[in-house]
């Protein structure tokens, strides 16, 4: 049985009954209580707007995140009918790559945050993969030089913003995921990331879980700047005293896929989730072996729990899912609300030959292209908006089929089923379908807020909440299944199809384009 981390005495008290998640989303922020079996007890949550300064850029207002996230921990405990006495932990699970850098004196951020789905710094990934090219710092980060991870972002937020450099190599900013940001505030400045989310910068060492000083300084990154990393699961701190967690212990933190990763019980190696959210997050647990991806996977580090070896796992990274059904809502007007997707998709057989391939930030796995960019084909007379709508939750399910065919190649035999979770698994045509091409069962859980609930556990475990991760196992309960219901011809076809699709979005973008 895997222990966790130094239980301390609040174990089994009486009083504390339950666990607050704090869950930063791409496009939301909300706030969870856990009890001990993992039942989802109550929420709140709150969006936040999207900042599109031009083509390709993504941002969001760090103030705004941190005004919501106080007012769902308000919102869930009411709910609830708590308050922080009846809170044995807070576990923080964040968008991993989006990047924050304030004024460590003022708390000030110097810029909107930029948000992992950002392109604008394909120039500086560019520049450094002119010496070693796009697999430069792969041997050491488990990473492709990409415009999705941290460090490069960092690297523009100094060279843009008036001033930012200089106050950088005073001492006098700091750089943060969101989790970062987050604890930063409700604790006393305490400036912490735990290695999760450290291994999504293209800065920390994947093997030795410390910052890369050679690769920080390739990028012009002050040290100083970095927080301290630590584990997934202890008390890295308390809650201020002014503040509804007063002296709660925040005791997790993990990135978002991570998190979603260890809700659904994925412990033991060869066992993965895919989540669908703002895009798709496949990961693969891989144990306590590094494994290094020669299919257009990333490396990356699953958890750690307090001072135990780091787990490590294979992540297939998919840009645009749920946020394509954005697009259809507020920038096509094609549906006015996200479940209308699905009433429209089931008005007809099939796509009418019409493939949705949703480059809007280049491709990311398996084919890290960062020169594509979306295309609709297949368009006849035929076509309409239904088929339109059909097509985009298909390209959903058939990026993910491009991600287990990667996986299977890499690491693991065939794979048998595919737990699933995020908000789109409520859609049962997206879920089917995804069967269909997969050609294995997917699996929904009872509580699909694994994400939240993943960090719950971690948070839990390390105040003794729960004993062992057998123990938070033993919660995971299956909702629904499907399972195929096409031909292995019809699946090939399928595939065939949607491939050709795909080379239709390379070279896009020329040199002279921003």
């Amino acid at each position: 049985m895997t222990t966790a981390p130094a239980p301390t005495a609040q174990h089994r008290d009486a009083e504390k009954k339950y666990v607050l998640s704090i869950d930063q989303g791409t496009t939301s922020t909300r706030a969870v209580v856990f009890d001990r079996t993992g039942r989802l007890v109550s929420s709140g949550q709150r969006e936040h707007q999207q900042i599109f300064p031009r083509a390709g850029w993504v941002e969001h207002d760090a103030r705004e995140i941190l005004r919501n996230t106080r007012e769902v921990i308000g919102l869930a405990l009411a709910d609830a009918d708590v308050n922080r006495h009846s809170l044995a932990a807070v576990g923080i699970t964040n968008q991993r790559e989006t990047t924050l850098v304030w004024d460590r004196h003022t708390g000030e951020p110097i810029y909107h945050a930029i948000v992992w789905q950002d392109t604008r710094t394909q120039g500086i990934c560019d520049e450094l993969a002119a010496e070693g090219g796009v697999d430069r710092y792969k041997e050491r980060t488990g990473l492709p030089l990409a415009t999705y991870f941290a460090g490069p972002k960092i690297r523009w937020i100094l060279d843009n913003v008036e001033g930012a450099r200089e106050r950088a190599e005073a001492g006098d900013l700091l750089f943060g995921t969101t989790d970062s940001w987050l604890i930063w505030n409700l604790t006393d400045g305490l400036h912490v990331t735990d290695v999760t989310n450290a291994s999504r910068t293209l800065l920390m060492n994947i093997d030795t879980l410390d910052w890369n000083e050679e690769i920080a300084a390739d990028m012009g990154i002050p040290l100083s700047m970095l927080p301290e990393i630590r584990s997934s699961s202890e008390i890295y701190g308390h809650g201020r005293r002014d503040s509804l967690l007063i002296d709660t212990p925040i005791a997790g933190i993990l990135g978002d896929q991570q998190a979603a990763t260890f809700g659904q019980a994925c412990f033991t190696p060869g066992q993965g989730k895919n989540t669908y959210g703002t895009g798709n997050f496949m990961l693969m647990n891989t144990g306590e072996k590094i494994v290094a991806s020669e299919n257009g996977l990333l490396t990356t580090v699953a958890y750690q729990l307090g001072k135990q070896k780091p787990v490590y796992a294979l992540e297939g990274s998919i840009a645009v899912t749920g946020s394509l059904v954005q697009w259809l809502r507020d920038s096509l007007q094609l549906i006015s609300s996200a479940p209308d997707v699905e009433t429209k998709a089931k008005r007809v057989k099939d796509n009418g030959g019409v493939f949705i391939v949703p480059a809007f930030s280049g491709l990311f796995a398996p084919h890290w292209r960062s020169d594509a960019r979306g295309v609709i084909t297949g368009l006849t007379r035929f076509a309409d908006q239904n088929h339109i709508c059909r097509a985009a939750l298909e390209s959903v399910a058939y990026q993910s089929a491009e991600v287990v065919e990667a996986m299977s190649a890499d690491a693991f035999d065939a794979l048998t089923e595919l737990k699933v979770d995020g908000g789109m698994v409520v859609n049962e045509t997206l879920m089917q379908f995804q069967a269909d091409v997969l050609g294995v069962d997917v699996i929904r859980p009872a509580v699909i807020e694994t994400t939240a609930l993943g960090v719950a556990y971690a948070a839990g475990l390390a105040v003794g909440f729960w004993e062992s991760v057998d123990e938070v196992g033993a919660n995971w309960v299956e909702d629904k299944r499907w399972t195929p219901q096409i031909t292995p011809e019809e699946r090939a076809r399928l595939m065939r199809r949607w491939k050709k699709a795909v080379t239709r979005t390379f070279d896009w973008m020329d040199e002279d384009e921003e």
